[in-house]
């Protein structure tokens, strides 16, 4: 089974019930974007996005493509030739090659990347503070830094967003073992007209698999 979905337990599991404590340390500006960008995308009904990840150690080596639809409270991830469905309780991590199925059960727990997760934490596990405009994939953004309250293996992180229509353009994560992963946002929309199983794993397509509940 491919490790970075193994490492998954929920991408977007607290989205819809982030804390409203604030971080222990956030200037006003830092603040205002994210609270803005948040807003932004706990009002969807659906949001789907296309995107470039990339990892590597001390800089990004090899990227992969993926796809991310996502409620405030379900998601379908697909990259790397391996799919992960969240419906609301339980994680099913799917790899074709292996024609295989975990089954766990969501804990939340687990520190992963993806276009979304960040804003479901940076209000109680991150200080937040500005530090400036930058220009990423011909957007003119401003850049945010993240760095933890309490020590969870990552130096820091960097959020781009575009002001003008408060969406997440590009994500780096700087980990203290020097490794990177970044998400660059390809294609973003929002309130599609989804399939009615698009969160629901079904046993009877995957009859051929060997399935695991752990």
């Amino acid at each position: 089974m491919n490790k970075f979905l193994i490492k998954i337990s929920v991408i977007t599991l607290s989205f819809a019930t982030v804390e409203t404590i604030s971080a222990q340390k956030a200037d006003a500006k830092s603040k205002s974007l994210l609270d803005a960008v948040s807003a932004k995308y706990k009002s969807n009904k659906n949001t789907y996005f296309k995107f470039i990840y990339g990892s590597g150690n001390g800089r990004v080596s090899k990227t992969q493509t993926g796809i991310f639809y996502t409620t405030p409270s379900q998601y379908r991830l697909k990259i790397m030739g391996t799919e992960q469905i969240f419906d609301g309780n339980k994680v099913y991590s799917i790899s074709a090659g292996d024609q295989e199925v975990t089954i766990a059960k969501a804990t939340g727990a687990e520190m992963i990347l993806s276009p979304t997760n960040y804003l479901a934490t940076y209000k109680t596990d991150y200080n937040t503070l500005y530090v400036g405009k930058k220009p990423v994939a011909g957007v003119n953004t401003d850049v945010v830094k993240l760095t933890p309250v309490k020590s969870n293996g990552i130096k820091y992180v960097n959020i781009y967003l575009n002001p003008a229509n408060r969406q997440i353009v590009k994500i780096e994560q700087f980990s203290s073992n020097n490794d990177v992963a970044t998400i660059l946002v390809k294609e973003y929309r929002t309130n599609q007209k989804l399939a009615e199983d698009m969160f629901t794993f079904n046993k009877n397509n995957y009859k051929n698999y060997i399935i695991t509940e752990l």
